[in-house]
């Protein structure tokens, strides 16, 4: 295993991609001493690379983190590892590791509509202004040579199917987020409603690792995939966990983490025990997060 190199303070590495700005919260999970630790932050530009980040805490050169933030404009969340690959002051730049297509897509497509002085919309004004000259001149113009002309008709040819292209994308786009916020809004009103009828709560209490950590009273270790183990394959996996009121795993699922390990990591821990959570002096379902980290040797 290799160590990635960490660059000098304030020089960030050749950009493959081209970066936009975006100031967006967003948030990031890191372990240290082998417990999961939350950070708050905010970005400060994004590519299909990576993403520049400020956030209220210290990172390392090549230590792995998990981030979730949401493109403006797109109703999309970006949940994905990454990796500090510079530092300049309280500025970070983070490489994305295992970006999906679609979430690859989600970027090109917010990095489109985020540019409002591209040259393909500038090509396009272009050959407007063209078409306009020609068409207000009511002088026949004798043209010594067809060719011309039947580019011009392929040029507007298209314009149109590229046109049609990004009318249908942003519709897409806009329906996608039509449709989060009317499931937020649904949430929301469903939300008030219990709360209105009764004071119980009837959602999963979020409690933080650290807590839980505390309160294992069965924990079994996860097996090291015998296919991961060959291939070299070792990190951090970070799970979602519901507990239920009796202290047994309700339900669980993967955050981040290599898929090699993530399904040994979710056997384990869904064999684990913990006193049951109290509040208000009964015990109450609970929703926390727990890393389970696979080092070879």
């Amino acid at each position: 295993m290799s160590a990635v190199p960490s660059p000098m303070s304030g020089e960030a590495p050749k950009r493959i991609l081209p970066r936009r700005p975006i100031s967006v919260p967003l948030d990031m999970m890191i372990l240290r001493s082998g417990i999961p630790e939350a950070l708050e932050g905010h970005s400060t530009d994004l590519s299909e690379a990576g993403v520049g980040v400020v956030v209220e805490g210290e990172l390392a050169a090549g230590q792995q983190v998990a981030i979730e933030l949401r493109l403006p404009n797109v109703g999309d969340s970006i949940r994905a590892r990454a990796l500090v690959r510079y530092q300049s002051r309280s500025q970070y730049g983070l490489v994305f590791v295992g970006l999906s297509e679609d979430q690859r897509d989600a970027i090109r497509y917010w990095i489109l509509h985020s540019s409002p002085q591209s040259t393909n919309h500038r090509d396009f004004n272009q050959e407007q202004k063209v078409v306009v000259k020609e068409t207000e001149t009511p002088v026949p113009v004798v043209r010594r040579n067809p060719q011309p002309q039947r580019g011009n008709r392929n040029g507007w040819r298209w314009f149109y199917l590229l046109f049609v292209g990004v009318l249908a994308l942003a519709g897409f786009g806009w329906w996608q987020w039509q449709r989060a916020w009317a499931e937020l809004e649904g949430q929301t009103q469903v939300a008030e409603t219990q709360t209105r009828v009764s004071p119980v709560i009837v959602t999963a209490e979020r409690v933080s690792p650290e807590t839980m950590a505390k309160r294992i009273v069965t924990k079994v270790d996860p097996v090291y995939p015998e296919a991961a183990r060959v291939a070299g394959t070792e990190g951090l996996v970070v799970l979602d966990v519901v507990i239920a009121p009796d202290g047994s795993v309700k339900s669980l699922h993967p955050l981040s983490g290599p898929d090699l390990l993530a399904q040994s990591a979710t056997e384990a821990v869904r064999g684990w025990k913990f006193e049951p959570y109290l509040s208000s002096g009964s015990p109450v379902e609970v929703e926390t997060t727990i890393a389970v980290e696979f080092r070879l040797n």
